[in-house]
């Protein structure tokens, strides 16, 4: 993807539309795994707005690496990208969060319980965000072909993340309850 022209002077209103633009970009050709396969921007755009109604949502960059939080992951993006197009703190804030695919899915679930409660604060709320997110598709629209067991196993997999963060926002942990409790309803294990 093709960098935009960046300038100092960019406001931070600008540099979050401009970061929600390059998201939409870069997920352009990916859909949700939800039976309504709603374009995949939806859930960055998600995750940011939750950032943002935090009790401390912390500064743009967070919100900056909340929209971009899967695009290294998913899409292909570098760390190098993510520098040169939003800056070092941004391109950090989303490496934090992201998962190395060169792993099997059981070591990656394991390794996001694991280094949670290393993560600086502005990650961890990224982190409680996409869980909150992520559960509240599941039981919106639930990943097609995706049984019980393997629903159910996720709802306590995200809640086992959630609890591995640690004290980090009031209102985000409050808002992941309410998700978890719904999902749990949704998909009982």
């Amino acid at each position: 993807m093709s960098p935009v022209p960046t300038s100092p002077a960019r406001s931070p209103l600008a540099r979050l539309a401009h970061a929600a633009h390059f998201a939409a970009r870069a997920h352009k050709d990916q859909q949700r795994k939800g039976i309504d396969a709603e374009p995949y921007v939806n859930h960055c755009l998600e995750v940011c707005e939750l950032v943002l109604i935090a009790a401390e949502p912390g500064d743009v960059e967070v919100a900056i690496a909340a929209l971009l939080h899967d695009t290294v992951e998913d899409v292909g993006v570098t760390r190098a990208d993510l520098v040169a197009e939003f800056g070092e703190r941004v391109a950090e804030l989303v490496m934090h969060v992201t998962d190395d695919k060169t792993l099997c899915k059981h070591d990656r679930k394991r390794l996001q319980i694991e280094h949670a409660p290393h993560l600086p604060r502005d990650a961890r709320l990224i982190k409680i965000s996409d869980k909150t997110s992520n559960l509240r598709a599941l039981v919106r629209t639930p990943p097609v072909g995706w049984g019980p067991e393997r629903l159910a196993d996720y709802v306590v997999w995200a809640a086992a993340v959630v609890e591995a963060c640690g004290p980090t926002d009031a209102v985000l942990e409050a808002l992941f309850r309410e998700a978890h409790a719904e999902a749990t309803r949704a998909h009982p294990g």
